[in-house]
């Protein structure tokens, strides 16, 4: 876990790094909260926190009585959802720096590939 954010929003990007990895397919059954919050030696309260909101954005659904199931269509929702974060977090921030550096379009295209070829 990492302390610099609230555990409930760890669980939900667990969650989503599951499904969107595939190992959580749409229309499967997730961990309950107390399986969570036993894995993660955290209060139920916190782990549902999590869940809940997932539940909220769509991502997962409540079956009444058996548990919380991926949605229909969960995946794309989060690929695009993640896509967009790094958009902003990340393009947006390195064409800003770009910019203030003096570097070029061509030159930033040029860093990327490098950076793609030596990884």
């Amino acid at each position: 876990m990492d302390d610099s954010r609230p555990i409930f929003v760890q669980i939900a990007e667990r969650i989503e790094n599951d499904i969107i990895a595939g190992e959580l397919p749409e229309e499967s059954q997730v961990p309950s909260k107390n399986q969570f919050a036993s894995f993660y030696q955290i209060n139920p309260a916190t782990a549902a926190k999590g869940v809940t909101l997932l539940v909220d954005q769509g991502i997962l659904y409540k079956k009444r009585g058996i548990g919380m199931f991926v949605a229909t269509g969960a995946r794309a929702k989060l690929l695009e959802k993640r896509k967009q974060q790094f958009f902003e977090q990340y393009v947006l921030t390195t064409v800003q720096e770009a910019e203030k550096l003096g570097i070029t379009m061509e030159q930033l295209t040029d860093m990327i590939r490098r950076g793609v070829e030596t990884r």
